[in-house]
């Protein structure tokens, strides 16, 4: 508890120093790149969902314990209707499904996967009757052409179920995250949005615990191994409290353009430490896919700005 208090109000005192929302943004870039890695590591051991539920509860718990300590006030009715259906597009679907699709795929490859979607916002809002501009139209093009030659290395991989069904996990995730990106778009509060994830992760906590236990896809407490255990810690520290901290600051500090440019970086470093740690394939048709992908979106994110 102590480490969350000492951090955020060191990020309140220095809200006006120089360089400090570029090393928030330093940080998004790195850490968010190795939660695909922790979380690979920890289903290789547990059932995805129930890591997920435990990243969760741990995250929420710290910060609703925070905030209460603080006596910040409570939502109110469509304050707690924008958390619920947050917590269900970013926890239940976009975070869990995520988690669980990386079991049958690479960390490298849901990451890539994960970072595109910029192009669902698009095609989404093309869908409701927006214009698409030549840089949307040229960017889906472009990241279309460099996740071909991503997957030209998977071929052999699509005909296994479970490799079919990871991808297809990761897709949905992606997608329910461009949806939740457009309603945070369309439905701004004013409360407190540190107090929103900590609600939003609990909610989704109970809502999965609730189902895994139901299904009985969960096992006991303490047949989950050290590095399950190593890579949850991991998670609750840096992938759902420290670096969401930092994710809220450098959107409030830094122009939109700047702030994104972590989801061009998270593919890079999970690609890597992937490689490293996991022997994970790192060969040149996935470099320069990874090339084109990440061009692509750049051009997407561009439009969407415009």
């Amino acid at each position: 508890m102590a480490y969350f208090s000492v951090f955020h109000e060191y990020i309140k005192k220095t809200k006006n120093a120089v360089g400090l929302p570029f090393l928030a943004l330093c940080w998004i870039s790195f850490f968010w790149g190795t939660t695909w890695i922790a979380s690979k590591e920890g289903v290789k051991h547990m059932p995805a969902m129930q890591l997920v539920v435990l990243r969760q509860f741990f995250g929420g718990i710290l910060y609703l314990a925070y905030f209460i300590i603080k006596k910040e006030p409570w939502p109110n009715k469509r304050q707690w209707r924008n958390i619920f259906i947050l917590s269900v597009l970013n926890f239940m679907l976009s975070n869990g499904l995520s988690t669980w699709g990386v079991k049958y795929i690479s960390s490298g490859l849901g990451a890539i996967i994960g970072s595109i979607f910029p192009l669902w916002i698009v095609m989404i809002s093309f869908f409701r009757g927006e214009k698409m501009s030549w840089r949307a139209v040229v960017g889906l093009l472009i990241c279309f052409s460099g996740i071909c030659v991503i997957f030209y290395d998977y071929l052999n991989d699509f005909l296994e179920p479970e490799f079919r069904f990871g991808i297809l996990l990761s897709i949905i995730a992606t997608f329910t995250w461009a949806l939740s990106s457009i309603y945070i778009r369309e439905n701004k509060t004013n409360f407190n949005p540190y107090f929103s994830l900590g609600l939003q992760m609990l909610i989704s906590c109970f809502v999965i615990s609730g189902v895994i236990g139901f299904n009985g896809s969960s096992i006991p407490l303490n047949e989950i191994p050290a590095i399950s255990w190593w890579s949850i810690a991991y998670l609750v520290v840096f992938g759902s409290v420290l670096t969401f901290i930092a994710f809220i600051y450098a959107l409030e500090h830094l122009p939109k353009e700047v702030s994104s440019l972590y989801a061009y970086i998270n593919p890079i470093v999970a690609l890597f430490f992937g490689y490293v740690l996991f022997n994970e394939p790192l060969t040149v048709p996935i470099i320069i896919g990874g090339i084109v992908t990440i061009f692509g979106l750049y051009m997407v994110n561009k439009a969407i700005r415009k």
